[in-house]
């Protein structure tokens, strides 16, 4: 049970880690600093941050919730 326990946190970490680089990376192509006031660069890369966390973690938790409900599948034969 302990074991299952720490793989599935090792996956959610590396998950979590995956999909927020994967949002940075992706959100690297909007040309957001037309949205930004003049002067306020470490308030526009703050933001930067907080809203690739936000996103990278609801994408992650989504394939997590799939994937423990695709493991669930076989129980319904049961």
């Amino acid at each position: 049970m302990e074991l299952m326990l720490g793989q599935h946190a090792l996956i959610a970490i590396c998950s979590h880690l995956l999909f927020i680089t994967l949002t940075w990376w992706a959100l690297q192509g909007v040309h957001y600093e037309r949205l930004i006031k003049k002067g306020r660069v470490l308030q526009a890369r703050v933001l930067l941050i907080l809203v690739t966390v936000a996103i990278g973690v609801a994408v992650s938790n989504f394939f997590l919730d799939y994937l423990g409900y695709s493991k669930s599948l076989p129980y319904i034969f049961k």
